[in-house]
């Protein structure tokens, strides 16, 4: 974490911390602007953010450093990374913040909503990502303070998925801005979003973080903010009055949204019970292509949270794992194996010996079939079994006949993914060679247990 000190006058061109050469403006708020920016060291473009405000100066910025690299280690699918961070000298010789932050080029939900209000399945699906993404960060003891439309992010994987995704930013604001003290009347956060906890200056906890969501959510649905104008009559606002939400939505909505923006924190759910409500709203909600309800482990929320204890989600291809999938395709004499973890969503393939796709939807991929039960699942013959006939690999070109995925099962009973073979002619698989494919998933699970007490230990 480089902590860095300079004087600038002006913008365009400056290098700061010895390595991001600050480009052309692509962003701007009341907290400062945002700039495109080049990182000299590792050749590639990120977005730094300067703060206009002194909202700190250089020694709290030195002491509040270990926070900032807890920020820093955040990796979640949903969140906006954050690279780095210091402080430079504005000719008035105060000091301005700035933060580096992964590039997302793509608009941002204000953006999106100054054109109307959203499809509500749309919404569960930006919704989930926003409270997925929260319920991570709270659970490394972090609150955003600031969840509002501008600071969640619009993105497109480029695949054929119809599925919206959005990252959530700003992060660093949580560290950077000093919390306000109880009863002095301030708060930080943005007046139309914040909590009746934020608009009283109370203390804040993750609670907080789900009213703002809330109203966001709102907002996309009605396209109406509920708390417009001047900050404080804004902020004051929601201390008489509870937001408007019309009785035309479907009840799970009206249900959600009200325990999202109770006045009473304690009444609030938490992130993680608010994603798997908008998930059970998402996967049963109306659109152009209404997707099927994904059935899902008797602990879903359980099994996400080891998946992500073993911080393996939206990471580079693994080299031990490649290893791993070109002998199970030797051994089996198969085109294909694959390393897969289940996501919330999608699949990811950690290793993918004989195909180039790295990822697939969840729903009606297989081996989100396959984590569902503790023993292997094997389809011998996919054009005659009903459990497969469906799937998009086996009613399309990819031409898809055999499957065998063993769980990766981790030591405390769930399961993150598969190692599964594929091949697309109909075969059998013999009791010896199903041991031989349990033994290689054991030893993906035994390399992942292996790292996973190393970042214990270090």
């Amino acid at each position: 974490m480089i902590v860095s000190e300079l004087t600038v006058s002006s913008s365009t061109g400056v290098l700061l911390g010895g390595r991001y050469r600050l480009l052309e403006e692509i962003g701007r708020g009341s907290m400062g602007t945002v700039h495109r920016a080049r990182d000299e060291d590792l050749g590639r473009d990120v977005a730094v953010k300067l703060i206009s405000n002194p909202l700190v100066d250089a020694d709290d910025l030195r002491r509040d450093k270990d926070e900032v690299k807890v920020l820093a280690r955040l990796n979640h699918p949903s969140l906006v990374t954050l690279f780095d961070a210091g402080s430079v000298l504005l000719d008035t010789h105060r000091p301005q913040i700035y933060l580096v932050m992964e590039l997302i080029l793509g608009p941002d939900l204000r953006d999106r909503l100054s054109r109307g209000p959203l499809p509500p399945l749309d919404v569960g699906q930006i919704g989930y990502d926003m409270a997925d993404a929260l319920a991570y960060v709270h659970e490394n003891g972090v609150i955003h303070r600031d969840v509002k439309p501008a600071n969640i992010m619009m993105l497109d994987y480029r695949n054929e998925s119809a599925r919206v995704r959005a990252k959530l930013t700003d992060f660093g604001i949580a560290v950077m801005v000093k919390a306000p003290q109880a009863g002095d009347g301030t708060f930080v956060g943005t007046a139309a979003y914040v909590s009746p906890e934020q608009a009283k200056g109370e203390p804040l906890g993750p609670p907080s973080d789900i009213y703002s969501l809330g109203l966001v959510l709102l907002e996309c649905i009605t396209g109406v903010v509920s708390y417009p104008g001047d900050p404080l009559p804004s902020a004051l606002a929601r201390l008489l009055r509870a937001p408007d939400i019309p009785a035309r939505l479907d009840p799970r909505w009206i249900r959600l949204l009200n325990s999202m923006t109770a006045t009473d924190p304690d009444a609030r759910p938490s992130a993680r019970e608010t994603a798997m409500a908008l998930h059970e709203i998402t996967v049963s909600g109306e659109g152009p292509n209404p997707a099927e309800p994904l059935i899902l482990p008797p602990d879903e929320v359980g099994r996400m949270e080891a998946v992500r204890r073993y911080q393996i989600l939206d990471t580079p291809p693994d080299g031990a794992f490649d290893r791993i999938t070109a002998l199970a395709a030797r051994l089996f004499a198969v085109p294909i194996a694959i390393v897969s973890v289940v996501d919330h969503d999608r699949i990811w393939f950690k290793s993918h010996h004989g195909v180039e796709i790295s990822q697939v939807d969840r729903d009606p991929g297989l081996c989100a079939s396959a984590i569902l039960q503790d023993d292997p699942w094997i389809i011998q013959d996919a054009m005659a079994d009903p459990r497969a006939l469906s799937n998009p690999l086996v009613a399309g070109e990819f031409g898809l006949q055999f499957y065998a995925g063993v769980p990766l099962r981790t030591s405390d009973g769930y399961n993150l993914g598969t190692l599964c073979i594929l091949d697309r002619q109909p075969r059998t698989l013999s009791d010896h060679e199903l041991i031989t494919l349990e033994d290689l998933a054991a030893i993906v699970m035994h390399d992942l247990e292996q790292r996973l007490e190393s970042r214990r230990t270090a």
